[in-house]
């Protein structure tokens, strides 16, 4: 179903405070290329750049642009200041804020940073209840205090104000049923990402909203459809894929059919953000006007919409499931050193899994997410082995190629909880490196059976970060050693029987507990 909304475009720049002006640098450039729209992932307990500090600076130095999270961190930022912090930058800024909000899906992070430990429903309760403090906070100077003596949040008295100077939107990122329903019973918007909700499960998702809309008495059309896309150019990996013009006719069909109509590319690249905001957003705007104009719908009243909705054309009454399909990648056969780091037979394995049991697409997308970052780590060890081999051959000086393994996403990784985390989520880009701290704790706590297999990964995390060593030492040994040149293909051969061991067991083990229980 087409909402009839406007189309956007935005970005969705990653805060890494290792390299903080480039990052406003890529929001500079999303103004000056015609983008709509800027926002940042929000992980107080994380080294990155503080959300509301970066926006703030971006909007200061843009004139056009919104600026927004992408989603603020409820369970660290009390509503009454975020509502506040909000509403500020909104008067400062010409009325250029959205807040787009979530729950706070990583409770051992949140715990970590001192913030409340609270169940899935209450942090869920919570939201509710903090949307409703924020909207009070926004009302007018000198009106009415702000009463809502709740569960998680008791506001008592408080005086309302600022007052922004444009409705600010509240945006939800949402994925299970009951956010779902909220979001149709209470936010402006909709922000969910590729990266968890696949273009197939859209439509099912949007008729949870309507239907929580509607019975709410608001229309469906209230709503704007966000989605943060993660595909690059030429690429079939993430969403959108292929080329430029692929990617004009993917979001296109998904505006019409589905309804989403704002899209924040998550990327770091420039060339790739010129390209979405000269080639492709032209080019969706242009397509869906085309369609509209064919055939001119009038958005649905409130009362057409409750007839119409059970029987619309894409609605299912179930989300479609089958037996999962991601298959692990095995480890080689041959092995190219003489050592072991570990005895492999130890190995403990996780509880067989339900036979009968099916995953909609949605969770295949997750299992197949560590596949698919695995699949970057084995090509990023042949990037190494090439590097070595040129050291080798006098081709590349010592100094460089220790530069290149120190800046790889292996070294970079640690290995503290899960080679993936890290990787995937710079990949991504949302919920970025809290993974690190939280994925693991996560699968432990939704399935303690899991311990075993989660001590033993993270025993070879800590190995293979040793085996990493053992390679920046022998590349110090190359120039110094006789046997320099031997010392140093052991250490990469080693390096490469423990990582693509380690990655094809992690695999084994977790890609059906992460199709079944997702990554938070």
């Amino acid at each position: 179903m087409d909402y009839g909304h406007e189309l956007k475009f935005g970005l969705f720049p990653t805060p890494d405070a290792s390299n903080a002006q480039r990052v406003v640098d890529l929001a500079l450039l999303a103004e000056d290329v015609g983008l709509d729209l800027v926002s940042v992932q929000d992980h107080p307990y994380s080294p990155m750049l503080d959300a509301w500090t970066l926006l703030s600076v971006i909007a200061a130095r843009t004139q056009r642009v919104h600026v927004s999270p992408n989603v603020a961190n409820l369970p660290l930022r009390p509503p009454v200041v975020l509502a506040r912090s909000a509403a500020t930058l909104d008067v400062l800024s010409g009325g250029r804020v959205e807040l787009g909000l979530g729950s706070g899906g990583f409770q051992d992070a949140i715990k970590a940073a001192g913030g409340p430990t609270r169940t899935a429903k209450q942090s869920v309760d919570a939201l509710v209840e903090g949307i409703e403090v924020i909207r009070g906070i926004w009302g007018p100077i000198g009106g009415p205090a702000v009463q809502h003596p709740g569960t998680h949040y008791d506001v008592r008295g408080i005086r309302p104000g600022p007052a922004p100077v444009h409705r600010i939107g509240i945006w939800i990122g949402a994925y299970k049923p009951r956010m779902l329903r909220i979001t149709g019973q209470l936010a402006d918007g909709w922000l969910p990402s590729s990266s968890y909700a696949t273009p197939d499960v859209l439509d099912d998702m949007n008729l949870a909203i309507d239907q929580a809309a509607i019975a709410a008495g608001r229309s469906p059309s209230e709503i704007t459809r966000l989605y943060n896309i993660m595909g690059r150019f030429g690429s079939n990996d993430g969403f959108p894929t292929g080329s430029a013009r692929e990617w004009v006719e993917q979001l296109a069909e998904l505006t019409v059919d589905s309804g989403m109509s704002t899209y924040i590319l998550a990327s770091d690249d420039p060339d790739t953000i010129r390209r979405f905001a000269g080639e492709v957003a032209p080019g969706v705007r242009e397509l869906v006007a085309a369609e509209r104009s064919s055939s001119p719908e009038e958005p649905l009243a409130l009362g057409s919409l409750t007839d119409a909705l059970p029987t619309a054309p894409r609605a299912k009454a179930t989300i479609e499931a089958s037996p999962l399909t991601v298959v692990p990648t095995p480890a080689p056969v041959t092995r190219r050193s003489t050592e072991q780091p570990w005895d492999e037979s130890t190995r403990p394995h996780r509880p067989a899994a339900d036979p009968t049991r099916l995953y909609t697409a949605h969770e295949q997308a997750s299992g197949q997410h560590l596949v698919d970052i695995h699949d970057q780590l084995r090509q990023e060890l042949e990037q190494l082995r090439g590097i070595v081999d040129q050291v080798i051959a006098g081709q590349l000086d010592v100094a460089e190629a220790r530069s290149a393994i120190n800046e790889s996403t292996m070294r970079q990784n640690n290995w503290t909880a899960g080679v993936y985390c890290a990787q995937y989520c710079r990949v991504v880009t949302t919920h970025h490196t809290i993974e690190d701290v939280s994925v693991l704790p996560h699968l432990r706590s939704a399935q303690p059976s899991l311990d075993p297999v989660i001590d033993r990964l993270e025993e070879e995390h800590r190995v293979i970060h040793g085996v990493l060593d053992g390679v920046d030492q022998a590349l110090v040994a190359f120039v110094s050693e006789p046997d320099g040149p031997d010392r140093l293909q052991d250490a990469l051969d080693l390096l490469s029987d423990t990582l693509l061991s380690h990655l094809s067991y992690e695999e084994q083990e977790l890609v059906e507990p992460l199709a079944r229980l997702g990554f938070s």
